[in-house]
């Protein structure tokens, strides 16, 4: 019997730019489809931390340029990223079930995502987007008003503020294509941030939320029995990088949060995955979350390798 699976796609599975990008999703597109062929039925989620920073700073060029352009809002590019990530990854999806004798309809749900305005997150801007700088470039921002940080360890980039996602705007219509069998792409970069706003209007927030914690809570409303959260080490470690290096199999809510409480998880990194996929864990009895690399989600659905987080 097949399991129903929310896989959470990092940057390292989408690339950093056009050209990276389209060759990175027909990899992607091959290990998602190996679980698929397998019997397992699958929604994707995706990240957008490159992208997003990429559209905004270009619609910010073009606004200083051109006055008759305002700002796009950081919810207007999280849309924009959205679409043209979906675009290049269900048509890479469709492609390899076809190849493989699958007709399986893929599709990407434009997702909002319900945030608190009063989340204390706007106050303190954590998640970083776009390329990444030097320390002068990113000094050179800061100047100019921007919020920049240091990114566990690989260079500086710009950041914004990322709310905890309350609820998925688009739950009902994400739950029907995948009870009907199909293939969905929903919560891209996290979803689209907004709020309601007098009445039943819904405002964009100028956030980006951690796809890491809207992946949880789509696995969630979903019912999902795994959450895999990809990334780029094979599993979760504690003292990364040291000689006492130790990778983990297994990993219990109690044991994580003793990790976290410790500094043993980079925030920004590796934190809000562990974060999430404890969540999920505790959620309901026989949830597992799988923390691993896109090339071994397969082996760790199987329980070959990755870091399994349950209770």
């Amino acid at each position: 019997m097949g399991k129903r699976i929310v896989i959470a796609l990092g940057g390292n599975a989408l690339g950093n730019n056009l050209p990276e990008q389209m060759a990175a999703v027909r990899h992607t597109a091959k290990a998602i489809v190996d679980l698929i062929e397998e019997g397992h039925q699958v929604v994707v989620a995706h990240g957008n931390g490159p992208q997003v920073g990429m559209i905004n700073a270009a619609m910010t060029t073009l606004s200083r340029e051109d006055h008759r352009h305002p700002l796009a809002p950081m919810s207007v590019c999280t849309a924009m990223s959205q679409g043209y990530i979906g675009y290049d990854l269900q048509n890479s999806l469709r492609e390899e079930l076809l190849d493989r004798g699958i007709p399986r309809p893929v599709a990407t749900i434009l997702t909002q995502v319900e945030v608190d305005p009063k989340d204390p997150a706007f106050q303190n801007p954590s998640k970083p987007i776009g390329t990444f700088m030097t320390e002068a470039e990113a000094e050179e921002l800061r100047r100019r008003g921007d919020c920049v940080m240091e990114d566990a360890g690989r260079g500086w980039r710009r950041c914004v503020a990322s709310p905890k996602p309350k609820a998925i705007v688009e739950i009902e219509t994400i739950r029907t294509l995948v009870d009907a069998g199909q293939v969905a792409i929903a919560c891209g970069g996290g979803g689209i941030p907004v709020y309601p706003d007098q009445g039943n209007h819904l405002k964009g927030a100028g956030a980006v939320i951690d796809k890491d914690f809207a992946s949880e809570l789509l696995a969630e409303e979903l019912d999902a029995d795994t959450l895999i959260i990809l990334t780029a080490v094979e599993k979760v470690a504690i003292h990364f990088g040291k000689p006492d290096q130790q990778w983990l199999d297994h990993l219990t809510p109690e044991e994580a949060r003793k990790y976290a409480a410790e500094g043993e998880f980079a925030p920004g990194s590796m934190l809000p995955k562990v974060q999430a996929a404890v969540k999920f864990a505790e959620s309901k009895p026989g949830r597992t979350a799988l923390i691993t690399l896109l090339e071994k989600a397969r082996d760790g659905i199987d329980g070959k390798t990755g870091t399994a987080v349950h209770l």
